[in-house]
């Protein structure tokens, strides 16, 4: 067992994120872990595995599809039914009573789906009548995706109003803010790339245009919610579901740009710090908090924080596997390995069963 590792960086200091307070800068990121009761309703296991995880400055909840049409996976939780506020409801309570704080992640995935999946048996929908490349899993195993139908023009008020609903049932659920979801090629951001939105109207072309559905999106989420607890997430390069954009820096620049307006708590973004995109370019133009989230290890959390190229870091895998990751990263490990295959699995096996260093005889 390694000694507890003294540090003074400020990653492990409490912080403010908008109008909250957080106990560190160590933030979860939203996992998909496909563990929803019927109906896609949380229950007693997933307020388990949450309060597990309670101890990180803030969770942002795995993504949360705001209408059944946006479902994408099967076993994925909703936030459309009474049955799923009460669901989530008993998350959040159980998150609070143990000291943590914590955001729903509001969710569409437009093309990423499949009739197989969506309650009414139709076609997922899109920007544009774009089909994905790849298959997706479904109740009845792998099967290739379709070609989604384009969103009429005069269907996206009452998507909007769609996130609008979801982001009151979220706060009757007891959350304490929500995050949008604009990343990983779901509906949102299939609007902003020109890989995915080919539209003629209002929604389409330019860049104003295609970030229009993200702009109505935040000023419907900001008739319920302060600004202070509302943020959103980007992935500028991430090639994740067939997204791609021809000049993502300038696109990416300007959405950032244009989210100023509404003084949100936060930016999420997805980086690859592999890829030439200048992600601090966004940091410096968003005027609130920047969370970074990218296979970020104790060293390069510590390093990022440190240096104010982040203000927050989001940790993915290592929460899977470490409940009580905080503390695992102040003493520089031990950590449990996460078991990939039990990911998406069901059931509590990989899911609420590795132990915290209290159950391995690391208490302090």
């Amino acid at each position: 067992m390694s000694q507890i590792s003294s540090t003074s960086s400020a990653l492990f200091a409490p912080a403010t994120l908008g109008s909250v307070t957080l106990a560190s800068r160590i933030v979860m990121a939203p996992l998909t872990r496909s563990r929803a009761g019927a109906g896609n309703v949380p229950h007693a296991l997933n307020a388990r595995y949450y309060a597990q995880r309670a101890s990180a400055g803030l969770i942002i909840s795995e993504a949360t599809q705001i209408t059944p049409q946006g479902q994408g996976y099967p076993k994925t939780p909703g936030i459309h039914s009474q049955e799923q506020i009460a669901g989530w409801q008993g998350v959040t309570r159980a998150v609070h009573q143990h000291g943590g704080k914590i955001f729903l992640q509001l969710w569409h995935v437009g093309r990423i789906s499949h009739p197989a999946t969506l309650a009414d048996g139709g076609l997922p929908v899109s920007p544009s009548a774009l089909k994905p490349a790849g298959e997706i899993y479904t109740e009845q195993g792998m099967k290739p995706f379709v070609t989604p139908r384009a969103l009429e023009t005069a269907e996206i008020p009452a998507l909007v109003e769609d996130f609008r609903r979801a982001a009151a049932n979220a706060k009757a659920a007891g959350f304490d803010g929500v995050e949008i979801h604009a990343a990983n090629g779901y509906l949102i951001d299939q609007f902003l790339r020109d890989g995915t939105n080919q539209r003629t109207d209002a929604y389409g072309g330019s860049v104003a245009n295609r970030s229009r559905l993200l702009r109505e999106v935040t000023e419907a989420v900001l008739t319920v919610w302060n600004p202070g607890q509302v943020g959103v997430r980007l992935s500028p390069v991430n090639p994740f579901n067939d997204i791609a954009d021809s000049a993502a820096q300038s696109v990416f620049e300007a959405v950032t740009q244009q989210l100023n307006a509404y003084g949100l708590a936060y930016l999420h973004v997805v980086e690859d710090r592999a890829s030439d995109f200048d992600f601090q370019r966004l940091r410096q133009i968003f005027n609130g908090a920047y969370i970074a989230n990218g296979d970020y290890d104790r060293a390069s959390a510590i390093a990022a924080v440190d240096a104010e190229r982040a203000d927050f870091i989001a940790f993915g895998k290592l929460f899977i596997a470490n409940p009580d990751l905080p503390e695992r990263l102040r003493r520089d490990g031990p950590y449990n390995a996460p078991r990939p295959d039990s990911f998406y699995a069901g059931g509590a096996e990989g899911y609420d069963d590795y132990p915290a260093l209290a159950e391995v005889g690391g208490a302090a």
